[in-house]
């Protein structure tokens, strides 16, 4: 934060956004230190724990849950809790099936006071509600952690939208009991204000038409015409007549959805999925507005995490140990580069094999000559 305030003293034009991997974190770490939540995510660490202890009771749940593993909580990262619950949720009837068979009753632990308090929680019907109702709340915040952590799409036209979704989420799945979702919103706003909501974010929030086509009233929020305004007025700083030429010619051809903008292709951004880009949208349809375009399609390609970098480092640990040490820097920089970047082939490779199998399926029809037949079904 020193390091912004320095760096903005000698570019007034430039902006800074937190990484919102770690702002997300934040919010999951402090929800579930409310006492409603913190009370269950605790039970289900303990019996994970417990599970993972003792080699009979593990191999015992093993063979029940056919060899499905429960994925237990991690240290550092919290939205490994949310996965421990999940996992938990899905093997609930096994592991009671387990609790209740006659091998648990014959297995030595069962008397002891863990066994005893692991027994009581897997058979308790308050521990399993209280596991779905902790789900509910963390899953759209756990939603939009994937999709900011992960490298399939620029993120960050989708912020500030996508925190919205996540509050009205949270707030549905509490029966809209103001007194159960008020602390829970509180914590989200804390954690977001002055990190998630600058003009920069409520800026990417217009200008991805993903938004701006799927709520009329959007263009009419007055907080977000100011930070609009703030924008443009950091980013020209100075260039006054840039700014006119922007927000008063090429703005309200978008806000209107004129020219291209009102084209039936172009209002068909109703899915947010791995297939649309708000940039490659604005270089389909912003033809008409080359100024604020050119804008748009730098902005909307902007990641918002860090999680890119940790990967990096995670590779440059690999390459660089302590019986490599003693490598160059520009050979050790060229050896993390190509190990990331054929990662991320084989990454590419993998999603497009994957791609091919949800649309075509290979039949293969042999011949007693030896020869095959090959048919593929769309």
């Amino acid at each position: 934060m020193g390091a912004t305030k320095l760096v903005k003293e000698k570019i007034s034009s430039i902006f800074w956004t937190s990484c919102a991997t770690h702002t997300i974190k934040l919010m999951l770490e402090c929800i579930g230190a409310l006492p409603r939540f913190k009370k269950f995510l605790d039970q289900a660490k303990k019996l994970t724990i417990f599970i993972y202890a003792h080699h009979k009771i593990l191999a015992m749940m093993r063979s029940y849950t056919n060899k499905r593993e429960i994925i237990r909580p991690g240290v550092t990262r919290f939205a490994s809790a949310f996965l421990t619950l999940q996992s938990l949720s899905e093997k609930k009837e096994q592991l009671r099936h387990m609790f209740s068979s006659n091998e648990w009753e014959e297995c030595k632990f069962s008397g002891k006071p863990k066994g005893i308090v692991s027994y009581k929680m897997v058979t308790s019907v308050q521990f399993w509600s209280s596991v779905t109702q902790c789900l509910k709340v963390f899953s759209p915040l756990v939603k939009f952690l994937r999709m900011v952590d992960a490298d399939w799409k620029p993120s960050m036209g989708f912020v500030y939208g996508e925190i919205k979704v996540a509050k009205e989420e949270i707030i549905k799945s509490l029966g809209g009991n103001e007194k159960h979702y008020k602390p829970i919103i509180d914590i989200m706003n804390t954690k977001m204000k002055g990190w998630l909501d600058s003009t920069l974010h409520l800026t990417f929030y217009l200008l991805n038409p993903y938004y701006h086509y799927n709520d009329a009233q959007l263009q009419f929020d007055p907080d977000v015409m100011d930070a609009v305004l703030d924008f443009f007025d950091t980013l020209f700083l100075g260039d006054l007549e840039m700014q006119r030429k922007v927000v008063t010619i090429d703005l309200p051809k978008y806000k209107k959805k004129d020219d291209r903008f009102g084209s039936d292709l172009a209002k068909h951004c109703k899915v947010n999925d791995a297939e649309f880009d708000p940039a490659s949208w604005w270089a389909l349809f912003g033809g008409t507005t080359p100024r604020l375009t050119k804008i748009a399609m730098r902005i909307l390609s902007l990641t918002s995490s860090s999680s890119g970098c940790e990967r990096n480092w995670s590779t440059y640990e690999g390459v660089h140990t302590m019986k490599r040490n003693r490598l160059e820097t520009r050979k050790l920089n060229n050896l993390v580069y190509v190990q990331f970047n054929a990662n991320l082939m084989e990454k590419t490779k993998r999603e497009k094999i994957e791609t091919l199998k949800c649309y075509y399926q290979i039949i293969l029809y042999p011949i007693k000559n030896g020869l095959l037949i090959v048919m593929i079904v769309m």
